[in-house]
């Protein structure tokens, strides 16, 4: 009687399957990395074809301010963030309690 004939066991095609899987996943992963490596070459041949342009140099930017120089008058912040966040709960302001804010 051929091998083949008979029906196959449960633990072949389970065995037969997976291996195709990992087998179907290694190729993807080969494919993967040899598109990446095609796409670094085209990047760095782009690169080298254009000529370095002279940008504007940008100066940096001013030293921050200290909060408590910011905020000129406190109970008007407070009044602000207290309307953003009653507006976005969908509450209205009165329905808030601010105990502190502090800076992060």
């Amino acid at each position: 009687m051929p091998l083949l004939a008979s029906e196959p066991s449960i633990g072949l095609v389970a065995g037969l399957g997976m291996g195709m899987v990992f087998v179907g996943l290694v190729c993807i992963i080969i494919i993967c990395y040899l598109l990446g490596a095609v796409i670094r070459l085209l990047k760095k041949n782009s690169n080298e074809d254009e000529k370095p342009e002279s940008r504007p140099v940008v100066s940096a930017p001013a030293p921050a301010v200290s909060s408590q120089a910011q905020i000129s008058n406190k109970q008007e912040f407070v009044a602000a963030v207290s309307a953003a966040i009653a507006e976005e709960l969908g509450t209205d302001v009165s329905a808030i309690r601010i105990k502190s804010i502090k800076k992060l």
